[in-house]
């Protein structure tokens, strides 16, 4: 196979997604994968479900042997054009304002979450102490 490696973008390579035509993308380089699919021992499922995304994490999260990476050479076609995968983005909540912006509230109710169980316990001990007296 002489000439120059064919670069292919992730839309190119996500049109090759089915049992017979069926295309990966790992670690930047692309692998046409259609013949392996009966063969593959993880089932055709799991191969085809890794099409049109860059499926490197799903191969390595998998630990295959040295000889299933040898394999991929096979079914080599070409790289990837780095610039059409999305980079992946790390999930940051949408800012929402505080439930409770105003913090003299929030004094209020830890005081009172100290301060209740205290009247309490002193409301039990003034009414033993005051039904122990007039009994006696």
């Amino acid at each position: 196979m002489g000439g120059e490696t064919k670069v292919y973008t992730l839309a190119e390579v996500s049109q090759h997604n089915n049992a017979k035509d069926c295309w990966l993308v790992i670690s930047g380089r692309v692998y046409d994968v259609t013949k392996f699919l009966d063969d593959h021992p993880g089932g055709d499922e799991v191969l085809i479900s890794a099409t049109g995304n860059d499926a490197t994490d799903d191969f390595e999260d998998v630990g295959h042997s040295s000889s299933a990476r040898a394999m991929l050479d096979e079914y080599y076609v070409g790289d990837i054009d780095s610039a059409t995968i999305p980079t992946k983005t790390k999930y940051t909540p949408p800012n929402q304002p505080h439930y409770n912006q105003d913090k003299t509230s929030e004094f209020v109710i830890k005081l009172l979450q100290f301060l209740v169980p205290l009247i309490i316990l002193g409301v039990a001990f003034g009414i033993r102490f005051y039904t122990k007296h007039s009994a006696a």
